[in-house]
């Protein structure tokens, strides 16, 4: 068959998907992504199938572990350090920053593994890589959602019995809340999942620095009681703003500065198309690297 017969065929046949290589930095091709929502929804179910299969407790787990940090942190910070909670209960105090502050680490830590984790169905077909940074941070979000209904039975009780606690009408904005800090949690992921697939040892810094980065973040302490003089500390910090805005909104405690949440939110965009830019980049080279 010569080269035009080759050819009327081509232009005969109809296909329905054509895969073409990415030459853009910025071609992050989102609408493929969404062609492929039922496979996020399956690595969605894989994701809570596997992690608990043959336990005893099963998804109770996702409950069981901030229960038991919030008593710990009850007893060191509140009892024998007697750290403030701005009048707020301890164990709603506690347990909403546990909280929050396991759901920014999952998206983090998720998205930061895309490619080392995955590499063996990766180099095997194609998808969208972007669908498992995104079914990672939906199921961060789902096992929040559990944690946050134990929370919310506390709530109600400490309501009832008239505790220091005075919702606001911004609770709604809940969700903006929990989309805001998983976006920053894969804007900073895939920056590092880009980098850690030639450089494996930012995968231990990556540890450190999140158990490091927990202390200067409002979880065991609101940011009335953090000193003046490092006060810097949580301007750089993306993640106090929103935890921070969290026991305003439910518990009517605390402030936080509007230059504040303006520069986290600046640097959530930031982290979120530095680390799409990357992560488009390393999607096409990383197997040669891994």
């Amino acid at each position: 068959m010569n080269a035009k017969t080759v050819e009327a065929v081509k232009q005969d046949e109809n296909w329905d998907l054509v895969l073409e290589s990415k030459h853009k930095l910025l071609d992050f091709n989102l609408k493929e992504v969404w062609q492929y929502r039922d496979l996020i929804w399956l690595f969605i179910k894989r994701d809570f199938t596997t992690q608990y299969k043959q336990t005893v407790l099963g998804p109770i787990w996702y409950v069981v572990q901030p229960l038991v940090t919030t008593v710990i942190n009850t007893f060191i910070f509140g009892n024998l350090a007697k750290i403030g909670t701005d009048g707020v209960p301890y164990i709603l105090f506690y347990f909403a920053g546990t909280m929050l502050w396991t759901y920014f680490t999952n998206c983090l830590n998720t998205a930061a593994g895309t490619f080392s984790n995955n590499v063996g169905i990766f180099s095997k077909v194609y998808f969208p890589r972007l669908t498992v940074t995104i079914s990672n941070t939906v199921s961060a979000a789902i096992k929040m959602g559990i944690q946050f209904c134990c929370l919310l039975i506390f709530y109600v009780y400490y309501l009832i019995i008239g505790a220091n606690v005075h919702p606001s009408w911004m609770i709604i904005l809940f969700p903006l809340l929990v989309i805001w800090i998983g976006l920053l949690g894969d804007g900073m992921g895939m920056i590092f999942s880009a980098l850690t697939t030639k450089y494996r040892d930012l995968n231990q810094l990556l540890g450190f620095g999140i158990s490091l980065a927990m202390y200067i973040t409002p979880i065991v302490y609101p940011l009335s009681e953090a000193p003046e003089s490092f006060s810097w500390f949580f301007y750089i910090n993306p993640v106090s703003a929103p935890v921070e805005l969290f026991r305003i909104f439910f518990y009517g405690a605390g402030s936080v500065p509007p230059l504040m949440i303006l520069i986290s939110l600046g640097m959530t965009f930031l982290f979120l198309f530095f680390g799409l830019v990357l992560f488009n980049r390393n999607e096409r080279t990383f197997v040669d690297v891994i």
